[in-house]
């Protein structure tokens, strides 16, 4: 082949998969499942249009596709939303998977005559959740949780991937080396989570202070300087012996949380790029599945993943969030809503290299958990919010035809308040609005049509203020139009 025909299979296949996810959005199918059939129908057991067994080329794709996509999370999650989930995310993200992994390990050893380390290694495998498969169901259907649910569901699969990858490399470890044990592998998740956390948190400081202060003459080679910092990060910290998956993400978190110059083109661009390797990765794994070998474990590989379903993921949720406030219904919802994604089929390819015995089975069998999970599980989560009374509507956000760039020392912000009937500003004119000094009403969405405000321009029911103002004034700016401020007497 040339590159011309490289490219035009690389292109078509990129094409092919965003059109397809679009199409599947309809009809509730998450995209995950979109790009893996689009790359298992090309490869050599559908189509034969490309052919590709290579697992450490996967592998080493996978890795690199996970780190861009664990960045892109971490930057794109709110801390002010996360901050009152942090204990029970931990606790799914730690000790759900270890329960989880355990349940299922159980589960291979009875079913597939597996040892018991072969076992838990499979459970490891497909022990973390994809929350991107998730909400792709539900940003088709418009459909959002109630009591904190999504920021839960979202934290969680950001920090449970390192823990399911360490445990599985560390059962690994322990099949592969015979002097390996649990007082190694206790030492190993200690080493792996506190350099992790401490190299990440010192490199999101770093790359924010970088970003702010390095000067770039073009403002496109920020999103590139970015770019390389990203592997630089976790391959700094697998050197020293950490987990490089969650530096990369806590990484992210930092400076997401931060002030930074660029930040909206940044954000935008990591944004498109965590799609594209998801997308690669899918049609990568996707290429990488024989079907005919999939089904010849259908029968174990349903068993098993309704063992993964119905028990274990259950169970590793109501025992992790044993002592939270979470209401029952909402465990629940949790429980149904932990897709598998890309991870454990990655993660699959790790016993395969490593020379693992049953390690084809192992993928095999991991394949079809996971696409099993996806197809139950992902059209059905709107119907399981509903009927355990956890589902909320989405409000779209409105889309203004101006953007508010901050610098990193301005103190203003730009929020959208919509004026509801009964509001004491309905009615009034702008002049006469007792904003603080300082604060600008910048446009008026009514009706999906934009007005520039005038003074004399009279506030209705409906209409959406973009208002630019200084961020500790966005309080009382809201009361007022809320009818909720009490002035102070001097």
């Amino acid at each position: 082949m040339t590159i011309s025909l490289y490219l035009l299979t690389g292109a078509s296949l990129l094409l092919i998969s965003i059109i397809s996810s679009k199409l599947g959005n309809r009809w509730g199918i998450p995209a995950l499942l979109i790009f893996l059939g689009v790359g298992m129908l090309t490869g050599s057991d559908g189509l034969n249009l490309v052919y590709f067994d290579d697992y450490e080329i996967a592998q080493s794709l996978g890795i690199i596709a996970l780190i861009y996509i664990l960045f892109s999370g971490g930057l794109d999650t709110r801390w002010k939303k996360i901050r009152p989930v942090i204990v029970p995310g931990i606790s799914l993200s730690t000790l759900g998977v270890l329960v989880s992994a355990l349940i299922v390990g159980g589960a291979a050893i009875w079913i597939l005559d597996f040892s018991i380390l072969e076992g838990i290694l499979l459970g490891a495998i497909v022990s973390s959740t994809d929350a991107a498969a998730v909400f792709s169901v539900l940003r088709g259907k418009a459909i959002g949780f109630k009591y904190r649910l999504k920021e839960l569901m979202e934290f969680e699969s950001g920090t449970n991937d390192p823990m399911a990858i360490f445990l599985a490399l560390g059962v690994i470890q322990w099949m592969v080396l015979p002097d390996f044990g649990i007082p190694d592998l206790l030492i190993l998740f200690v080493l792996q989570v506190a350099i992790g956390l401490v190299v990440g948190y010192l490199f999101g400081k770093a790359i924010t202070w970088l970003i702010n202060n390095i000067h770039l003459e073009y403002e496109g080679l920020y999103p590139v300087l970015t770019l390389a910092l990203v592997p630089l990060i976790y391959s700094i910290t697998d050197l020293l012996g950490g987990s490089g998956f969650l530096a990369v993400y806590l990484a992210g978190l930092v400076l997401g949380n931060s002030n930074f110059i660029h930040q909206r083109s940044l954000m935008n661009f990591f944004d498109g790029m965590g799609w594209l390797m998801q997308i690669t990765m899918f049609l990568t794994l996707g290429l990488l599945v024989f079907p005919n070998q999939i089904m010849d474990i259908w029968v174990e590989g349903l068993i098993i993943a309704g063992v993964l379903i119905v028990f274990a993921r259950p169970v590793s949720v109501f025992i992790s969030l044993m002592f939270s406030s979470q209401k029952s219904r909402g465990k629940l919802m949790v429980s149904w809503a932990g897709l598998r994604g890309a991870v454990p089929i990655i993660m699959a390819t790790f016993p395969l290299v490593a020379g693992i015995p049953n390690a084809e089975l192992i993928f095999s069998v991991v394949f079809f958990v996971v696409v099993t999970s996806v197809i139950i599980q992902g059209p059905t989560i709107p119907w399981v919010a509903r009927k355990l009374h956890v589902d909320t509507p989405v409000i779209p956000k409105t889309k203004f035809p101006v953007e508010f760039e901050p610098s990193v020392d301005v103190k203003s912000a730009m929020k959208e308040v919509e004026v509801a009937e009964g509001d004491p500003i309905v009615g009034k004119y702008v002049i006469d609005l007792e904003f603080p000094d300082n604060s600008l009403i910048v446009i008026i969405n009514r009706k999906g049509k934009f007005l520039v405000p005038r003074g004399v321009t009279q506030i209705q029911v409906g209409d959406k203020l973009l208002i630019l103002a200084k961020k500790e004034k966005m309080h009382y700016i809201r009361q007022i139009i809320k009818g909720e401020y009490v002035p102070t007497k001097s």
